[in-house]
């Protein structure tokens, strides 16, 4: 039985979108919408979060920061916005 009540905006073409494809499987909006949470969220669990990082344990190499990554992009952005 559900019991959370979750509250989202789209815009009108994915409404339209939602609405036409809900039609096409015979089900409503929100039986879709959690269709596609649960598919999504599924491969999140703890199981292949632990092989991710023993995956990426494993590798050779030079790995970036969070905030090496997030200066490497601005710099990319501000160097396109300059040309």
């Amino acid at each position: 039985m559900y019991s959370e009540r979750l509250q989202i905006l789209v815009t009108p073409e994915q409404r339209r979108r939602w609405e036409l494809e809900a039609g096409r499987r015979g089900t409503s909006v929100a039986g879709l919408i959690r269709d596609a949470v649960d598919r999504d969220m599924a491969s999140l669990d703890r199981e292949d979060r632990a092989s991710a990082v023993d995956a990426i344990r494993a590798m050779r190499g030079r790995f970036l920061s969070p905030d090496e990554l997030d200066r490497l992009v601005e710099e990319e952005r501000a160097r396109a916005g300059s040309r």
